[in-house]
């Protein structure tokens, strides 16, 4: 089984994808993320339900191109808790301290503009490394996450609707909700622990 070194090894090959998806491989966690058209979901390649038919198949290179376009995670295998971009780990590059900013809520603060001046770019040319490398902006990555975070916290304890909301970065409750509306097609109340028991997500 070939051993993904290199995320340029990896990031434009289908054919490679679709293989490291049969055999369920580790070592392309967090380096692509398949979706399927026929189902709406997305899921990591790790996911242990059947695989689908490689017509079926789009691959992205991160959750947050893989919403943008319209599909929603998968309740199983949980893609946001998927390794974050270990294509930039250790390397000490413009995208991979934009990404460690925005994990640290740089962009729920502050705008893309603030960001891009802090890494010492334009935010033209940021974009451009974003969509070169992620399939996604600055904001779109950064929207993922607020969402990743907030599922998190409903999840784990029974903080109210507005504090998860502030915590994760949502500038209102409302904000948070018409996200996970739009992500998921339910509020996010829907993703206490305690609430029904909500379906698996499958392809």
């Amino acid at each position: 089984m070939r051993k993904w070194g290199r995320y340029s090894d990896f990031m434009l090959d289908f054919d490679a994808h679709y293989e490291a998806l049969r055999r369920r491989d580790a070592t392309a966690d967090g380096l692509v993320f398949v979706a399927v058209k026929t189902t709406g979901v997305y899921c990591r390649p790790v996911c242990p339900a059947r695989t689908p038919l490689a017509r079926n198949v789009v691959f992205y290179r991160s959750a947050a191109a893989a919403e943008h376009a319209g599909f929603r995670p998968c309740l199983r295998c949980r893609p946001e808790t998927a390794p974050f971009c270990p294509a930039w780990k250790g390397t000490r590059t413009t995208v991979e301290r934009a990404l460690s900013l925005i994990e640290d809520g740089e962009l729920d603060r502050g705008s893309v503009e603030s960001l891009a001046e802090r890494l010492g770019v334009g935010p033209r040319h940021l974009a451009r490394l974003f969509a070169r490398h992620l399939d996604a902006s600055p904001l779109q990555v950064a929207q993922s996450r607020r969402v990743q975070r907030a599922k998190r916290l409903l999840d784990a304890g029974d903080l109210p609707i507005a504090a998860v909301a502030e915590r994760s970065g949502f500038s209102s409750a409302r904000r948070m909700s018409t996200a996970f509306t739009r992500l998921y097609g339910r509020p996010p109340s829907a993703f206490r622990r305690k609430a029904a028991v909500l379906p698996i997500g499958t392809r």
